[in-house]
């Protein structure tokens, strides 16, 4: 039986994520993409979810109970600042069902990260939010989020990631792991 987390609503509880709910996460990821119009970008599979999150424990997942219902999830993992010289918290995903919003889950969730944030002496909590989801960006400016208007993104993957990788490959320099 997972430990549940009280949380200051009674009917709403966490706990963190097992194996056993690797299937349920799946399926938050997926309604999450469907929300986001990216469903088709979704290419993970309970094996991948299995061996990155309870096998290579790359990433954690809060799960959010209402009346002991499973109505969404966090996934989350550390990154590190230099400038602070400490671990922060990066929130990868955040969803709560459509028909649980707005009863303050997605709030407590959050406010749960921020603790354990504050618990493991990490430095800041931080996530993007695609520009389109006004509804996300206002609640998160009311929690004292601030844009980092200043940063653009950028990511290499799919054929670009070998790409890069072939560089160093190429060249002479560490042995191989």
């Amino acid at each position: 039986m997972p430990h549940l987390i009280t949380t200051r609503l009674n009917e709403f509880k966490l706990r963190f994520a097992e194996m056993d709910d690797v299937p349920l996460i799946l399926s938050f990821i997926r309604e999450l993409a469907e929300y986001e119009k990216m469903l088709s970008a979704v290419v993970a599979t309970e094996e991948d979810l299995k061996e990155s999150l309870f096998q290579r424990k790359m990433a954690e997942v809060i799960i959010g109970e209402y009346k002991n219902q499973p109505i969404g999830f966090a996934l989350f993992f550390h990154n590190f600042s230099t400038f602070l010289g400490k671990p922060g918290i990066y929130l990868e995903d955040l969803y709560v069902k459509p028909e649980m919003r707005g009863k303050g889950l997605g709030k407590i969730m959050l406010s749960f990260l921020a603790q354990l944030a504050i618990e493991r002496q990490c430095g800041r909590l931080e996530w993007w939010c695609l520009d389109w989801n006004k509804p996300s960006i206002e609640f998160y400016k009311q929690l004292g989020a601030v844009p980092m208007d200043e940063w653009t993104v950028y990511r290499v993957c799919d054929e670009a990631l070998p790409k890069l990788a072939l560089y160093f490959s190429n060249s002479k320099g560490r042995e191989s792991v």
